[in-house]
């Protein structure tokens, strides 16, 4: 089983990282989407994502943007960041990722 995170407003990836009303918290098996489910983030702090999500079981991160000093706290706890992505909801990017077809490129992120 794998576990996506991607960051939400109305339901949709947002462009910046650290500005998300919810995680999609998407769980796979034999890739296919198994469950989605709409998690409310702690205050938004240096470093407090990435633990939130690795106590969530998260081992893919799906992004528009995000810091450099998140993408390295994500690499130090095993989960892998995929960036630039555009805006769509998180099942259609789940599935682009699974089927090896998401789009990523630069990074929407300034900081």
């Amino acid at each position: 089983m794998k576990k996506f995170a991607i960051p939400t407003v109305n339901n949709l990836l947002t462009p910046h990282f650290g500005h998300c009303e919810k995680f999609a918290i998407v769980e796979t098996e034999d890739n296919s989407i198994i469950n989605v489910n709409y998690v409310t983030p702690p205050v938004h702090q240096p470093g407090s994502y990435p633990k939130f999500l690795a106590d969530q079981g998260v081992s893919i991160i799906i992004s528009g943007g995000m810091g450099v000093k998140a993408q390295e706290l994500f690499t130090q706890n095993n989960i892998e960041v995929c960036i630039g992505v555009h805006t769509d909801s998180p099942q259609n990017l789940v599935e682009q990722y699974l089927a090896g077809q998401l789009q990523t490129g630069q990074n929407l992120c300034d900081h």
